[in-house]
Formats: structure tokens, C-alpha cells, sequence
């Protein structure tokens, strides 16, 4: 994958409040790991997670702990959840990532394109489908982050909450992909990553979201949302090297390589192959709530081949895959 050099950059898409995050760990580490073995059989207060968010990786500690649980309750209590936001500081952003030139240059400069061109294809496309599109910023963080749907740490990987219409990521996540769940990782992926998580903002414009019912199982509605998800990462995909209507093209090359990483990124965050390869071994369809590997690799490639939002209609099928 490769950008524009001669593309403009707008940082302004981005809050970086890395340098205030408090510290923390991610999942078997800090509070929430060391409580996670014996919380994963309980349940959340809405679809998704039991803070209401939405991330791309299912085994994360509030995709099975819920805020209702008492133990979970006073552990975000000692995480702070009733704290202030992270101070937003983007001046060092700001001087490097300028031109697409510095996103071939900067993971964090890639970022910062890859939101921005995600954004620029929602702005165009989404009134097609009877919206206005109401971009969202995403948050960078360290280690734990205050957000409108609790306090989060890294455990929870890149996640979109609802409740202030904001995606947060820690960008150690992308590392992670590849040391925790073996992903080849690349560009591409991190890109997709983060398409992932604006289709969520798109479900939520549109009010899908909102309308979601039942928690998990193999073709529970929490399901047939990442998938859609995934869905529309494709779509975006397909048009990511289109110019946005000022003419600024942001992302210059997508190979076939790039998107056969993604399907293999995209295998390896399924609910089955997680359940296997790090949750132990033992498969359970009806704790699903992401889709198992061959359903996220199918919804992404149904995206990416059509390029059309509306051929992601995962609720309208009796067959996900």
C-alpha cells in the first residue's frame, strides 16, 4: 500500500492524547486481567460489549464482562471511569504529517491518511443511503482512556463507542496483531483496522446499532453487525484510490498482496479461530459475537469486489457464511 506523496493531510481527524493517558495494560495484565478468568461468563447491557463498545476483536475483556457485574463495577471504579477525558495535544502530528510523502515515511502519518481518506468515501457515499455523514475523530491513547461509554484500556483493542461517537485505538494494537494473533500485519491492515471501526460509526448514522437485540450466537444480531462492519471496510477499500471531491487523492496503491493480508487479519479476529488459538481450544458458536473466520473474510471480500454499501445487508440474509 502506498499514498499520494504530493496528498494533503489533515490532523485535525485525529486526538492525540498519548502523552496523558494513564498507564495500564492490556488483557492478562493490570486490574481487568487479573479478574478476566473469572468474569467471562457475564454479560453486558447492550450489543457489542458491556460498555457499549464496538471493537473489531471479540475476545476483548468487555466483550464478556458486563459494567452490571459488581467485580467489574468496582474494578473500572479503581480505573477511574467517572474520570476526566486525556488532554489532546496534536502539535507533534501537526509538524510531521503534512503530505502523503510522510505517510510513506510514518506509521502515525499512515494513520492519520487512512482516516482521512475512510472519511472523505463516508462523506460521499453515506447521503447516497438517506444520511448525512457526521465525521468522528479518532482518539490515540496509552494504556487506558476515558471515553463516553466507561474507561477502557488497551485490552479492549481499537474500538468505536456510541455514546460520544468517537473511535479510540492504541496503536501498540497494531503489533499486536502479529506478536498475539500472528497476523503478516502491513499497511493495508492497519488501514483496515481502522475502516472497521468507521463502519460502526456508519451503523450507528444510520441507526443500525441502535436497533440491535440479541447478544451472540452464530447469527445473532452482535454478529451479523462486525460482519457488516467488515462489510463496509471492503467497500471503502474498493474506492480508496478515488480522489475526494477537492481533487486530493490520498492512497495511490492497493495491492493484491495488501488485501490478502487483510484477509488473513480477518481470519485470524474470528470468533472461532480466537476460541481456538487463544481461548483454549474449545469452540462455542453460542458465545459468537463477531463472526467466525470464513464469515469475516467472506463480508470483507463481498465489499471489496462490489464496492457498494448496500450488497452489505447482513441482516437481511439467512446465509452469513
Amino acid at each position: 500500500m502506498k499514498y499520494n506523496d504530493d496528498a494533503n493531510l489533515d490532523t485535525s481527524e485525529v486526538e492525540d492524547s498519548r502523552g496523558s493517558s494513564g498507564g495500564g495494560a492490556g488483557i492478562g495484565g493490570g486490574l481487568l486481567g487479573l479478574v478476566l478468568g473469572g468474569l467471562l461468563s457475564g454479560r453486558g447491557g447492550k450489543v457489542g460489549t458491556g460498555l457499549g463498545l464496538l471493537a473489531i476483536v471479540g475476545y476483548l475483556v468487555f466483550q464478556f464482562v458486563g459494567s452490571a457485574n459488581p467485580k467489574v463495577a468496582s474494578v473500572l471504579d479503581q480505573l477511574g471511569q467517572n474520570g476526566q477525558p486525556a488532554t489532546v495535544d496534536n502539535t507533534q502530528i501537526q509538524k510531521e504529517c503534512k503530505t502523503g510523502q510522510d505517510a510513506n515515511n510514518h506509521l502515525e502519518c499512515a494513520v492519520v491518511a487512512d482516516i482521512n481518506s475512510i472519511q472523505d468515501y463516508w462523506t460521499v457515499e453515506l447521503p447516497r443511503l438517506g444520511r448525512a455523514y457526521r465525521p468522528a475523530d479518532t482518539v490515540w491513547f496509552n494504556g487506558q482512556v476515558s471515553t463516553g461509554c466507561g474507561t477502557a484500556d488497551s485490552g479492549a483493542g481499537p474500538f468505536y463507542c456510541p455514546a460520544d461517537k468517537l473511535i479510540y485505538i492504541d496503536l501498540t494494537f497494531y503489533n499486536d496483531l502479529k506478536t498475539r494473533f500472528g497476523a503478516q500485519g502491513g499497511l493495508f491492515v492497519d488501514a483496515y483496522v481502522l475502516a472497521h471501526e468507521y463502519g460502526h460509526h456508519v451503523q450507528d448514522l444510520l441507526g443500525i446499532e441502535a436497533n440491535l437485540r440479541t447478544r451472540s450466537g452464530p447469527t445473532s444480531d452482535s454478529v451479523r453487525l462486525e460482519l457488516q462492519a467488515d462489510c463496509y471496510a471492503g467497500v471503502w477499500a474498493k474506492h480508496a484510490r478515488e480522489p475526494d471531491p477537492s481533487g486530493n487523492t490520498i492512497i495511490s496503491d492497493i495491492t493484491q498482496d495488501d488485501i490478502n493480508r487483510a484477509l488473513d487479519a480477518a481470519a485470524r479476529i474470528g470468533d472461532d479461530y480466537i476460541q481456538k488459538k487463544i481461548g483454549g481450544g474449545k469452540v462455542d458458536p453460542n458465545s459468537f459475537t463477531h463472526g467466525t473466520a470464513a464469515q469475516r473474510t467472506k463480508w470483507f471480500t463481498t465489499g471489496y469486489q462490489t464496492g457498494e454499501p448496500r450488497k452489505c445487508d447482513t441482516f437481511a440474509t439467512s446465509v452469513l457464511g
